[in-house]
């Protein structure tokens, strides 16, 4: 494992502009997709069901960084709760968008968690996504337009951030709930 992590940096990011199709992939609703990263965020491990629906080889993703599938119609912001919540040791709930290899798409509600070390000390991390529910994302995808937009409208990419973060905050808060209760609520 150490040597996927030795890899020159080009060949783990396989940075790779790949133009979304607008086609949506699902999954079985009894299905998990399921990984494991170090505390970086590059990938150890991804279930079969990740290689399937993602049209990844295995060996394209282990020591890649998560990122690899994130879908440019993804609020940046929802990114920046999760590392926040989960580098602190807390788990998160989210819907999310990601993007396949081909350039399609598919939905789910990933559930990240820390891996700690004996110490108490956060080595990792582990993600288990699960088939969405499809009304809690007719719900979720006019606020992450809104937010992209918000993220979009500014030149300066950390303005931009930091407005979406704020409008997202406002929104949770609004409704008196924790983000994961917001999230779970949908």
């Amino acid at each position: 494992m150490l040597d996927l992590l030795q890899r020159p940096k080009r060949q783990r990011a396989l940075h790779r502009v790949v133009q979304p199709t607008g086609r949506e992939r699902s999954f079985r609703s009894d299905d998990f997709i399921l990984s494991k990263t170090d505390s970086k965020g590059r990938i150890l491990y991804a279930n079969d069901t990740f290689l399937a629906v993602s049209g990844f080889r295995e060996s394209e993703l282990l020591g890649a960084p998560h990122s690899i599938i994130r879908h440019p119609e993804m609020p940046r912001c929802i990114f920046q709760v999760l590392w926040e919540t989960i580098s602190s040791g807390r788990e998160i709930f989210a819907y999310i968008v990601n993007l396949c290899k081909n350039g399609d798409h598919y939905w789910v509600l990933a559930h990240v968690t820390a891996t700690m070390d004996g110490e108490g000390r956060i080595v990792g991390y582990h993600s288990s996504r699960r088939c969405p529910d499809r009304a809690a994302v007719t719900r979720i995808r006019p606020l992450y337009e809104e937010l992209l937009a918000i993220e979009r409208r500014h030149a300066d990419r950390a303005t931009g951030l930091k407005a979406s973060r704020q409008r997202l905050d406002e929104i949770v808060a609004s409704t008196g709930k924790s983000f994961n209760e917001f999230v779970l609520s949908l």
